[in-house]
């Protein structure tokens, strides 16, 4: 049966199904190829989308406004103090309103329930740009740039060291969907939230994984093909950042914990990193980090997301 999604809005991992991501990943390797050989494609030639920044972000403003320009679409950029969205118009009105404007709405916020709220009482598609509980977009294509590399998923086990934060979130919830093993070692007080990793032990059921939530890095690198990590302090917890530091500092990613992965591990940050905390430029730089190719493929991914939504 074809898998349609037009209409539907990208609010987290967990709502897809498998039929859906690899529908995702399909349309990013033909949009990529394309883009390459020169191809142009208009698939969203008319359309409008509403980006709308809380946060700040350099791969996501660029990424989501070249890849609806490059699908013949227009691009309206709108930060926090352009719209007056909770502040004297509530998200409801401000969904409805929108939706009259544009064909689609990305939103990079911190509070995940606007995301919710917009999708819920707009009549157009929604795609979570980042919210402080969900990073959906980047984990497709953190996952699409796996699959390049290890041409599969399932089977592989990625190790993710670090906060449990919304990158944590979202890749218990991706890799549980696609069939691969994930091993997230944080301090304590910083474990992910236990109802997405619930959700995910329940995903782990149907597709044959391992969900691990542990404490020591060295157990959850062992041998693993993918080793992720993230910033200690996100967007808004700047003011803890140097107690931070000192309790993840034995998580961070350097040669001494990736020699416990495979030897031909694949390394991957979101970005930004802040090198010398989280991990180090040995790592970073070496010929295991594809963390640029990473990078690029937000546009590719979130390009196929936009054409089968909007």
């Amino acid at each position: 049966m074809a898998v349609d999604m037009k209409g539907k809005s990208l609010i987290e991992i967990q709502q897809l199904t498998l039929e859906e991501i690899n529908k995702i990943f399909d349309l990013s390797a033909k949009l990529k190829d394309e883009r390459r050989k020169g191809i142009k494609h208009h698939v969203l030639e008319g359309k409008k989308l509403g980006m709308i920044f809380s946060k700040p972000s350099t791969r996501t403003r660029v990424s989501f406004e070249v890849g609806i320009y490059e699908l013949g679409g227009t691009g309206l950029f709108f930060n926090q103090n352009d719209m007056q969205l909770k502040k004297s118009e509530s998200v409801s009105d401000t969904a409805k309103v929108l939706s009259r404007y544009l064909d689609g709405i990305m939103i990079r916020t911190f509070d995940h329930q606007d995301v919710i709220d917009l999708a819920t009482y707009g009549t157009i598609p929604v795609i979570n740009g980042l919210t402080d509980l969900h990073h959906p977009c980047q984990v497709l294509a953190d996952l699409f740039t796996v699959l390049e590399y290890k041409k599969t998923l399932k089977g592989l086990k990625l190790a993710y060291i670090g906060d449990g934060n919304n990158m944590a979130h979202s890749l218990l919830q991706g890799c549980s969907k696609v069939g691969m093993d994930i091993s997230i070692a944080s301090p304590s007080g910083y474990k992910p939230l236990e109802k997405v990793v619930a959700e995910s032990k329940e995903n782990a059921k149907l597709t044959g994984c391992k969900v691990e939530i542990l404490d020591d890095p060295i157990a959850a690198v062992k041998d693993a093909d993918v080793v992720y990590t993230d910033v200690w302090a996100s967007m808004g917890q700047e003011k803890e950042a140097e107690e931070r530091r000192k309790k993840f500092m034995k998580y961070q990613v350097n040669p001494e914990l990736v020699k416990h992965a495979k030897d031909d591990y694949i390394f991957m940050h979101c970005l930004p990193a802040h090198r010398g905390d989280e991990v180090v430029n040995e790592v970073a730089d070496s010929a295991n980090s594809v963390i640029f190719d990473e990078a690029e493929n937000r546009l590719h991914v979130q390009k196929a997301i936009m054409a089968l939504v909007m």
